[in-house]
């Protein structure tokens, strides 16, 4: 999963295409537990891009967004938010798979 890099980037990656940002940190167990999978569900939906937002790198972000919970995911397509699955709560496989359907 690409890490972002920038502001700059977020903004442009979310104006072109389909992309499910995915907010998470180093130091969240909770974080830890899904990614043994999030590469199966990379492979599964390959109309999005996921990108890994480090919430610690990129605070202000997560503000402007309401994202306050980890691990949490924003997707965007053409610039339009098309979903968010957005917690503090652990997430399975099932319901971030769930998630990405409903978008």
């Amino acid at each position: 999963m690409e890490k972002l890099a920038s502001i700059e980037q977020f903004n442009e990656l979310k104006q072109d295409g389909k992309h499910i940002f995915m907010f998470s940190a180093d130091w969240c167990p909770d974080c830890r537990v899904i990614e043994p999978f999030l590469p199966e569900v990379e492979n599964k939906y390959k109309e999005f891009t996921f990108i890994y937002v480090d919430r610690d790198q990129f605070i202000d972000l997560c503000a402007e967004l309401d994202v306050y919970g980890i691990p949490s995911f924003v997707a965007f397509e053409n610039g339009e938010e098309k979903g968010r699955f957005v917690s503090k709560d652990r997430k399975t496989q099932e319901e971030i798979e769930s998630f990405i359907e409903s978008l």
